[in-house]
């Protein structure tokens, strides 16, 4: 009887012991972000903003987090990605999250360094009062534009956004990246294959096309890349693509973080936001 007692006693402490266990690993962020050796880095630019609301219940069933960068785009409703009628859809995400860096205030494209001092820039708004028009802007210019929708995200979402930017359709040069980084912002570009293609016509390239091409081309450490809505596309990528491309890539091994953690932008952004305190 007494073997009997110490058996059961043992084998309920080794149950204790497993529960509190799973309790701990359960609760444990840090633990589980370390044990993933297969990091992936999703990203989202703005767009009509049509499937935003899907995208967000797709990153929150799969316990996903992003980084969102928002210029202040023409959207199907509402006054604007970055107006008013979307301004709790982005608190909302900051409360899940999520993270978020400039995509310029009227997604400025840059087309071409020009000759002389100061650097200045041929560019070209695809956004607001200037939309469809080639100018001339310095460094500085440019720099304000990407801080004016800094400013935005920051007083929409309460939440400091990342000292980065990406450049609308990734178009830069050696020297408008470095006149940029002097100002304080760091460019963000996507891995090949995480160009996840919602940008190409439906006519021409499926949804499941560009499900198979992802999951086929994806690498542990690729930044991707995907919109919150594009006019051009018949067949929307979100949430078609999007939830069978999360679900496959976790199922393969890999994990999401936040640029926040990317080894190439962490020691920026901890910089950078030590110098502000």
């Amino acid at each position: 009887m007494a073997s009997g007692r110490w058996t059961t006693r043992a084998a309920e402490r080794r149950l204790a012991c497993g529960a509190v266990a799973l309790a701990l690993l359960a609760g444990a962020g840090p633990l589980r972000a370390q044990a993933c050796d297969k990091p992936l880095y999703l990203t989202f630019d703005t767009g009509h903003m049509e499937v935003a609301p899907l995208v967000a219940d797709v990153l929150r069933r799969q316990g996903v987090k992003a980084t969102f960068f928002a210029a202040h785009e023409r959207t199907r409703a509402g006054d604007g990605s970055l107006g008013e009628h979307w301004a709790p859809w982005w608190k909302a995400r900051a409360a899940e999250g999520h993270e978020f860096a400039s995509h310029t205030w009227d997604h400025v494209y840059w087309r071409a360094d020009l000759p002389g001092e100061p650097a200045r820039f041929k560019v070209r708004a695809s956004s607001g009062a200037e939309e469809g028009r080639d100018q001339s802007w310095t460094a500085a210019q440019y720099c304000d534009e990407i801080a004016r929708a800094a400013q935005r995200l920051e007083q929409v979402t309460g939440k400091p956004p990342l000292p980065l930017f990406r450049a609308p359709g990734g178009k830069t040069s050696a020297r408008f990246l470095a006149a940029t980084r002097a100002c304080g912002w760091e460019h963000v570009g996507w891995a090949p294959a995480g160009f996840l293609g919602d940008e190409l016509p439906s006519e021409s390239v499926s949804n499941r096309e560009l499900l198979e091409r992802a999951l086929r081309g994806i690498r542990s450490g690729d930044i991707l890349m995907a919109h919150l809505g594009i006019w051009s596309r018949q067949d929307p990528w979100a949430p078609a693509v999007l939830e069978p491309l999360v679900a496959g890539l976790k199922q393969r091994g890999f994990c999401f973080r936040t640029l926040r953690e990317h080894p190439r932008y962490s020691g920026w952004i901890a910089q950078r936001e030590s110098s502000k305190k």
